[in-house]
């Protein structure tokens, strides 16, 4: 199924008009036919390429033909192929290079910018960089379409998703707040959609301050720029720097979500570390260590090794298998006890002497013993007042407000430290599995210390640094699996989806299912892997928690649980995972879904086997027993049975008629409905 729709798409031809006034790059929107021609034709030799930026006071548009050009296709591997375009000031020594991938199974295509110094002097300034500035035409006219997303804010709109008109006289620019890269505001997955039933989906990889502004000129184009936000600089000689990454998948069809699924595909291919090719691997059922110790405790402030090993050793004898042990915030020295804080005491990454006084390998031992892999919080870039890493090297951070120091990963000597010191502290505590947590604005410190004329090279540097240290870990434990949090979902982009999972994607109330039911229906909507936790028994909230990643926040030693409740969860999640890892539609709309009055249901559909779910709620507050869905990517001519897994009801639809209306109804609030169907042989 999925090879047919693709084939389909990649019949449609980009034709490339030339340059007008709006952008460095406008075309007809399409899938290419071949995406090498596309990239060979649109940074072709006397081109003006689809990016721009102000050289010396000068936009690029005006010079960037008349330089040095060259083009080099450096290889292809599984569909893949790279290219490297290289623009070259003979006058002052600046060299451009774009180094482009072209993915043809997808119709996509993305490139990141290096900015290199080869002469002998400063650079006069570069400023006003759009990794991305192009303008795609439409052939009918009529609106334009932004599906964009809000980030996270621990708050039950969190991604909440968007379908935005984009006009001459209403622009729209995103952006995120405080220097995280999903923080608040914007969201840097987008779908642009045109009045001929095609798009473009957009994705931003840079895990500062990125910004997108699009603009329609005429009832017939859209312009795209996007890239970092702060950047007015000079270049030292010899020196070279990076810019955003930005990926656009072009498709075409009647139901925008044929992009946002091709996306996903995409993402779930291409941009997504894989320790090995098991699902279940990369998109794990977590359990965790802590059940909540009396206050002034927190976190895992009064976890001991003893308490560990036996709480570990009660999932075995209780006969529950979770993939991964999660050892959270708190093992560190300063955190211990009552009177300790996980907050103000990151910065000593040593395992506290008095309540493991073997370090952490005792917790990994026992969690290999289940079968389970061990996964372990850090948070390397805050480092607070009185911590070891603040007495022993104060030179590595920098300083805005008492308490919060930033480690500056542009800093070779305290980067080069991170990396081989937490490197070792895995190896030697037999670590499978990384969490990086970021609880902190970043922007401040980037701007107090940048220097004169070189504002956003502190930016530059600290994501330069955060990539090499990803990277270091990954290539020195291939099994790795890095879970990036961010005070829940804050740093969420191409680049740090190519590294790592938003295990815990949200900070919103914990256990608070309708919020959980709203952040799985919106990020859905562009990501594959994303996980939350799981606190109760009941359906409603296991399958308002329900997504391709979970976390069982379980009090495994309390009475409230039960052993046959939480076996019966965790075998649910195992046997519904597999849905959330193709495609993906929302069915009831982009209404909010933050009130207690609606309903909110959602489909997953495997292409691969024909097969399917549709999950539902009937909130609180509702007083609507019954909705009429219309369901999507189904076979026409096919019949399909259905059957609902509460009530053990079953009945057989053709797929035209399930995508013509289907009704779903739950008698009482506060109540859920999972079907499941499949294609008849």
């Amino acid at each position: 199924m999925i090879r047919k729709i693709v084939g389909y798409i990649a019949c449609v031809v980009f034709v490339v008009i030339g340059v007008d006034a709006n952008a460095q790059t406008s075309q007809q929107i399409g899938v290419a036919t071949s995406v090498e021609k596309w990239i060979t034709t649109t940074f072709g030799k006397g081109k003006t390429p689809p990016f721009s930026f102000v050289y010396g006071g000068e936009h690029s548009q005006q010079f960037i033909r008349k330089w040095r050009h060259s083009i080099e296709k450096k290889g292809e591997i599984d569909g893949v192929a790279e290219y490297v375009v290289t623009y070259s000031d003979k006058t002052t020594g600046l060299k451009v290079d774009c180094s482009i991938k072209g993915f043809q199974e997808f119709g996509a295509v993305e490139w990141v910018l290096y900015f290199t110094n080869t002469g002998s002097e400063n650079t006069p300034q570069i400023t006003q960089v759009k990794t991305v500035d192009y303008t795609a035409l439409s052939v009918k006219s009529g609106d334009f379409k932004v599906l964009h997303a809000l980030g996270s804010n621990h708050d039950r709109a969190d991604f909440r998703p968007m379908l935005t008109s984009v006009t001459e006289a209403q622009p729209l620019s995103m952006s995120p707040v405080s220097g995280r890269s999903s923080d608040t505001s914007a969201f840097p997955f987008f779908n642009v959609v045109t009045p001929d039933s095609k798009g473009i989906v957009v994705a931003v990889g840079w895990t500062g301050t990125w910004f997108a502004d699009l603009t329609a000129p005429s009832v017939k184009s859209i312009n795209l720029a996007a890239g970092m936000k702060r950047m007015d600089l000079h270049l030292y000689p010899n020196e070279t720097i990076r810019t955003p990454l930005v990926a656009m998948l072009f498709w075409q069809g009647e139901d925008y979500m044929a992009g946002n699924n091709t996306f996903r595909r995409f993402v779930l291919k291409h941009h997504t570390h894989k320790p090995t090719e098991e699902y279940a691997s990369y998109s794990p059922m977590c359990g965790g260590l802590d059940w909540g110790d009396p206050a002034p405790c927190n976190e895992y402030g009064c976890l001991t090794e003893e308490y560990a090993v036996a709480l570990i050793k009660r999932y075995k004898m209780f006969g529950l298998q979770p993939e991964v042990i999660w050892l959270d915030a708190g093992w560190y020295e300063g955190a211990g006890g009552p009177s300790g804080s996980w907050w103000n005491s990151v910065g000593s990454w040593v395992a506290d002497k008095e309540r493991f006084p073997r370090g952490l390998k005792p917790l990994a031992d026992a969690t290999h013993s289940i079968g389970a892999k061990f996964m372990v919080w850090f948070e390397p870039e805050r480092v607070f007042d009185g911590s070891l890493l603040m007495k022993e090297h104060p030179e590595w951070l920098l300083k805005v407000y008492a308490g919060n120091n930033l480690l500056d990963l542009g800093n070779k000597e305290a980067l080069e430290w991170l990396c081989e010191y937490i490197g070792d502290f895995i190896q030697e505590n037999g670590i499978d599995y990384y969490r990086q947590d970021f609880n902190m604005p970043i922007d401040c410190y980037w701007e107090k210390y940048d220097e004169p004329n070189r504002i956003g090279m502190k930016e530059i540097r600290h994501i330069e640094g955060l990539y090499a240290y990803w990277d270091y870990l990954l290539e020195r434990f291939p099994g790795l699996m890095i879970d990036n949090c961010a005070s829940g979902g804050r740093r969420i982009d191409l680049e740090t989806t190519s590294r790592s999972i938003p295990l815990w994607r949200t900070d919103y109330q914990y256990g608070e299912v309708n919020g959980y039911q709203c952040h799985t229906y919106a990020l859905n909507f562009f990501l594959p892997l994303h996980g939350t936790g799981t606190y109760g028994m009941d359906n409603y909230g296991v399958r308002s928690s329900m997504s391709s990643a979970t976390v069982c926040n379980w009090e495994i030693t309390s009475q409230r649980m039960t052993i046959p409740g939480m076996k019966s969860v965790m075998q649910q999640f195992v046997e519904l995972r597999p849905y959330y890892l193709e495609d993906y539609y929302p069915l009831t709309g982009l209404q909010d879904h933050t009130p207690d009055t609606v309903w909110l249901a959602y489909q997953l559909n495997r292409p691969s086997d024909d097969t399917g779910i549709v999950m539902a709620f009937r909130r609180k507050d509702n007083q609507q027993p019954e909705i009429e869905v219309q369901l999507r990517g189904l076979q026409s001519e096919a019949t399909y049975e259905v059957i609902n897994v509460d009530t053990k009801e079953v009945f057989s639809m053709t797929g035209e008629a399930l995508m013509a209306g289907l009704k779903l109804r739950l008698e009482s609030p506060y109540s859920s409905l999972l079907l499941k169907y499949s294609i008849v042989k």
